[in-house]
């Protein structure tokens, strides 16, 4: 009787402590989940009134060309970003775990852009995009190439966008792959240089193998984040966006707070979730079959 009392005091206790973070996510994260894939089916007017209207706002999204366009830019950032950017970090991992004078300078060097400010990163870039007297178009005039128009031509802005999320995301997989890379016990690859193993051999068949865990939980953050891809649009850019470079968040806040359509912004929502969780879930089916835990 005396165990269980004590083991109920326990659990109360414990429930306590969690209290304010239980309430934390119901109060910002749940409670608006519900509450958005309610207003999904609303028509927004004037001084936040809104009336129910059913499937309406979902029969525009099937035939929304603003929203097919910005589905086809999320896609290829999608292609270009993640896909570059995971390899890019793998590369530099493994080069980052030999022992080398000043690693940790290095290691400091490639995380910087990840502890500064995503708005600072966004006005540096904005600088060196200039067409006027950006240091891109300066050093390709030095070398008689005209420069083009990065951030205003729908043929270079979500280019360059992607070019900065590539180097902003490297420094964080990077540490990931890194702490993966370090759990790789040294044995596999002294038994595979007894048996005269070469470098690129002992990356493909013993890095890769077991370095996949860390590359599909990579991998799927990666894919999240791009899906939701945001702030260096929007600070690069700015309100009036291009097609090419109009992304569904961007779109989401587009018709949420310069339209004040939060109906339609919220379908918006619920479709990116939709597409995010569908994405996630094939994911995890098919690990199986390349991700290696043992």
């Amino acid at each position: 009787m005396r165990f269980s009392s004590k083991r109920l005091s326990d659990w109360k206790w414990a429930y306590i402590m969690i209290m304010p973070l239980m309430l934390g996510l119901l109060v910002f994260y749940i409670w608006p989940v519900f509450q958005t894939f309610y207003f999904s089916f609303t028509e927004w007017g004037a001084f936040g009134k809104y009336t129910w209207t059913g499937l309406a706002n979902y029969k525009m999204l099937f035939t929304d060309k603003e929203l097919l366009q910005a589905i086809r830019n999320t896609s290829i950032y999608i292609i270009l970003a993640v896909p570059i950017g995971i390899i890019l970090s793998i590369l530099l991992a493994v080069l980052l775990n030999q022992q080398v004078k000043g690693l940790s300078i290095y290691r400091t060097l490639y995380f910087l852009p990840v502890v500064t400010m995503p708005a600072a990163i966004a006005m540096v870039w904005k600088w060196l995009y200039n067409s006027d007297f950006g240091l891109i178009n300066y050093v390709l005039g030095l070398l008689s190439i005209p420069g083009p128009h990065w951030l205003t031509d729908n043929r270079t802005a979500l280019l360059s966008i992607i070019i900065v999320a590539i180097w902003c995301s490297i420094g964080s997989h990077m540490i990931i792959f890194l702490s993966g890379l370090q759990g790789i016990s040294s044995s596999y690859y002294e038994a595979a240089s007894i048996d005269g193993a070469g470098p690129v051999t002992k990356f493909m068949r013993i890095t890769i193998p077991l370095l996949t865990p860390t590359i599909f939980f990579v991998l799927v953050t990666s894919l999240i984040g791009a899906f939701q891809v945001f702030d260096f649009i929007y600070m690069m850019v700015g309100d009036i966006v291009m097609e090419s470079t109009q992304s569904i968040v961007f779109l989401y806040y587009k018709y949420g707070f310069l339209k004040n359509n939060k109906g339609y912004a919220s379908s918006i929502a619920v479709l990116l979730f939709t597409i995010i969780m569908i994405i996630t879930y094939i994911q995890m089916k098919i690990q199986k079959k390349w991700v290696h835990y043992e």
